[in-house]
């Protein structure tokens, strides 16, 4: 009866390892191609964030009123300040021309005379968020 029994075990345990022994993980390779059109239009994306956002900076308002004369300004102001950030935001019912981004109010004082220069109604604004 223990033959038997041995006999029984070791058929058991020689078809399950069996398949075991056969049996191998699968091997995965992960290729990712991305395009270089989706990095570039994911930094130009976040460039745009950053001049849009609304944060703690302080900013330059240098004009405000209707749509047609608010991109004209915009296009001055960067000819005039090419290393400066400057966009147009709206906010019902004006559209309003922001430049800069200061960390301290010091530094926008200082820009701000200079702006006043071309453009007498700037004034300092720190947006809320």
């Amino acid at each position: 009866m223990r033959i038997l029994n041995m006999k029984h075990i070791l058929f058991v345990v020689f078809f399950l390892a069996l398949p075991a022994s056969k049996s191998s993980a699968q091997n995965a390779e992960i290729n990712i191609e991305q395009d270089e059109k989706f990095t570039s239009l994911l930094n130009e994306k976040r460039k745009i964030n950053s001049s849009i956002t609304i944060n703690d900076r302080y900013k330059i308002q240098i004009f405000y009123g209707e749509n047609a004369k608010a991109r004209k300004t915009l296009a001055e102001f960067k000819k005039e300040f090419p290393d400066m950030d400057a966009t147009i935001v709206f906010e019902s019912p004006t559209y309003k021309v922001w430049a800069g981004s200061f960390n301290t109010r010091i530094d926008a004082e200082r820009m701000l005379v200079k702006i006043k220069e071309k453009h007498p109604y700037s004034l300092l604004i720190k947006p809320n968020k």
